[in-house]
């Protein structure tokens, strides 16, 4: 099979499509025929190695993992021993995690993994553009953020691959949306459910006083200190990006009360807890309160263009790839 391979750290012009061995599921795995998958931010640091964090996942000094890719949608083509959840024919969507692996012609993974049929209407390009989006922004949302009804929400990059769903997913919630975006997609994020939206390459958002009650940074672009009088006496700031100034927020306001910081590594989580989450996709979808947004798909061929477009910083959804018809 083909895969998309890096063999060390470096720019988009380092990830190169190579022959490996196609996968056999054991007992328990299925094997997935990939038809579509993304490149995201993660799939953009694990190849630049970069930021620093990137490489106690992936390797000091060389990538640990040659192929990457984490979220994908295809058929199912071969079962291991044991597997009753799937057949080959099924329709399917997930999430490799920390295995990685989706940037190839086919990926096994755990028949009781973080993986689901693909809902009903749904083409595989879409699917595959859900995942990432939906399992990062749905756990920051609820669980870090406690987000409830009549909440005033604040998303940094709310046009993004994340932003773009937790826009969709705080309006689902009954919150008031704000969303923060470049003048290009203020109308995207509109029809996304945003009740006010600001363009920050003309206003300042951060310049507000207790205007918040959550303040979610999908893109990592402020920090806490930045944006601390913006929240509410008792408001929440999350990003998805670690850096060393927010790991020191946490700490400081875990002994004050008030204001606090938060991260989580949502990628981490347990694949029961994804795929309880990804049951729960399958029904927003049908209701239409959540619409993936894409923002280009290339041909597998040209995978390392979609490694440029998610470093040039601009891209509005996800970047999906389509690995095969």
């Amino acid at each position: 099979m083909l895969a998309a391979v890096a063999d060390t750290y470096g720019p988009p012009e380092v990830v190169h499509l190579a022959q490996r061995p196609t996968p056999e599921p054991g007992p328990g795995h299925i094997r997935v025929r990939v038809s579509a998958t993304t490149v995201g931010a993660s799939d953009s640091a694990f190849r630049r190695g970069s930021p620093w964090v990137a490489r106690l996942f992936s390797g000091p000094i060389r990538p640990r993992i040659r192929v990457l890719g984490f979220d994908f949608a295809g058929t199912v083509d071969a079962v291991g021993p044991g597997v009753t959840r799937f057949a080959p024919g099924d329709r399917v969507y997930g999430t490799t995690g920390a295995a990685s692996g989706a940037h190839a012609e086919a990926v096994v993974i755990r028949a009781d993994g973080a993986v689901q049929p693909v809902p009903a209407g749904v083409a595989d390009t879409e699917a595959a553009a859900l995942v990432d989006g939906f399992l990062t922004a749905l756990p920051f949302l609820r669980d870090v953020c406690r987000v409830r009804r009549g909440d005033r929400v604040l998303v940094n990059g709310a046009s993004g691959t994340v932003g773009s769903a937790a826009v969709q997913l705080a309006r689902w919630m009954g919150a008031e949306v704000t969303a923060v975006t470049s003048t290009l997609n203020l109308e995207l994020v509109r029809g996304l459910g945003a009740a006010h939206v600001v363009d920050y390459t003309a206003e300042r958002f951060a310049d507000a006083r207790e205007a918040y009650d959550v303040i979610f940074d999908a893109v990592g672009k402020v920090s806490f200190a930045r944006v601390r009088r913006a929240l509410t006496p008792h408001g929440v700031y999350a990003s998805t990006v670690p850096s060393v100034g927010l790991i020191a927020a946490i700490a400081w306001t875990r002994v004050r009360r008030g204001r606090r910081a938060a991260i989580a590594f949502t990628g981490l989580r347990a694949d029961a807890s994804k795929r309880t989450d990804l049951e729960r996709l399958d029904s927003l979808v049908t209701a239409g309160a959540l619409v993936p947004v894409i923002d280009r798909t290339v041909p597998f061929a040209q995978i390392a263009e979609a490694h440029a477009r998610v470093d040039s910083g601009r891209k509005a959804g996800a970047v999906v790839v389509r690995v095969s018809a």
